[in-house]
């Protein structure tokens, strides 16, 4: 596994792909959010986020992952599963309650035994110049407390922190 934060992207079986290398954290949220969200707006709602590569996710991360979750829950037929979770990772997503959101390992997945041709064909996220503002981790905190409500006592004085700092700037 590699400690460069990457993001490869694509599409396959009528799935949104976004391959995570590296750490899945807060520096690559404003991207991963945003090429979710223009590809809801074009009327995608079936996304697998891959974490084969990915070392381990912070919290903003998961967040990010929690609101698109959500997002499309509320679309008929959407869905959001993992594919190559880590047993780390996988406990992470457990831990904060995001696989009740979050399909893991989805055994009947029409994309799994392809793994290896659709990662073959993913090309590289092209960013914007967005940067993970405290506006930005906060709302994927929050987000965090919406999908579970157990997470408002963990995230509690992030939460606080947050909020002030966006109040202030």
């Amino acid at each position: 596994m590699t400690d460069n934060q990457t993001i490869e992207v694509g599409s396959a079986d009528g799935y949104v792909w976004m391959r995570v290398s590296g750490k899945g954290s807060f520096a690559k949220t404003p991207g991963l959010k945003s090429y979710a969200e223009k590809c809801l707006e074009d009327g995608q709602n079936r996304f697998v986020v891959d974490l084969e590569e990915c070392s381990m996710m912070d919290s903003t991360f998961m967040g990010t992952l929690a609101g698109l979750a959500m997002r499309v829950a509320k679309t008929t037929g959407g869905c959001l599963q993992v594919a190559g979770a880590s047993e780390r990772n996988r406990q992470s997503l457990e831990d904060l309650g995001l696989d009740a959101l979050i399909d893991i390992e989805p055994q009947e997945a029409e994309w799994r035994d392809h793994l290896d041709e659709i990662r073959g064909k993913l090309e590289p996220l092209v960013e914007r110049g967005d940067a993970a503002d405290a506006s930005h981790i906060l709302k994927a905190h929050q987000e965090l407390c919406d999908a579970h409500s157990a997470n408002l006592a963990k995230f509690a004085t992030v939460l606080d922190v947050l909020e002030q700092q966006t109040h202030e700037g």
